[in-house]
């Protein structure tokens, strides 16, 4: 099971049904109906921390949960929640002083972890004020997708299994959306089925999943380490 912290936003059931879509079953909670506590106890395989309208002073359990659990539990961070990931371990997120709301932007990215399998440049659907500022960043938390003019678009924590992207996958206007989540779905250990048709653009065949291992760092523990 999944379980997806609810920033209070309205796209948070389209990123749910994307999720059951791989065929991974999804928890939705509120980030002010639930503990740390109550997390572990419900021992999901990961984490998703979904966008919002606020900053991640705002984002709830949000913070806790990355302090907490980050070092243990699979967690991807989506717009809102890539922020609180940057500003729990210690990075500023400021005003971008260039507001995006329904943008398509195209990012340059590693092709490692969530991007593997996709092109680079990549095109992706953006509705955010607030970016991660890239010098404040900590050492452990490497940039993996920037737009053409440096906006940071993705992290991830070089001995976590964090990442996350200032992007919203589900967005009509993102291409490879499903594949990102099933990158970070296989990594964290769950069975996904393949990608819905019409995930990438005509012409282009979607990744075989399960020819695509996903490199995490040894701090993933699985359900069965951890009970």
């Amino acid at each position: 099971m999944i379980l997806l912290i609810d920033n209070y936003d309205s796209f948070v059931f389209n990123l749910a049904r994307y999720v059951e879509e791989l065929g991974v079953e999804t928890q939705v909670v509120r980030n002010d109906a639930i503990t740390v506590e109550a997390i572990e106890r419900l021992q999901p395989q990961a984490i998703i921390l979904s966008p919002g309208p606020c900053g991640p002073r705002d984002s709830g359990v949000c913070l806790d949960v990355v302090a907490q659990l980050g070092p243990s539990i699979p967690i991807l961070g989506v717009c809102l929640g890539h922020q609180a990931i940057a500003y729990a371990l210690g990075g500023r997120v400021v005003e971008s002083g260039q507001p995006v709301h329904g943008h398509s932007s195209l990012v340059r990215h590693t092709g490692e972890g969530l991007f593997a399998g996709l092109p680079s440049p990549l095109q992706v659907g953006r509705y955010h004020s607030l970016v991660a500022e890239p010098d404040s960043l900590p050492a452990d938390l490497e940039v993996t997708a920037r737009t053409e003019d440096g906006v940071v678009m993705a992290i991830r924590h070089r001995k976590w299994p964090l990442s996350a992207v200032q992007f919203h996958p589900e967005s009509v206007l993102t291409v490879g959306g499903h594949t990102m989540l099933a990158n970070f779905l296989t990594g964290a250990g769950c069975a996904v089925d393949i990608c819905p048709p019409g995930d990438l653009p005509p012409g282009q065949s979607p990744p075989d999943f399960y020819a695509l291992p996903v490199e995490w760092p040894s701090a993933v523990v699985s359900l069965a380490d951890r009970s």
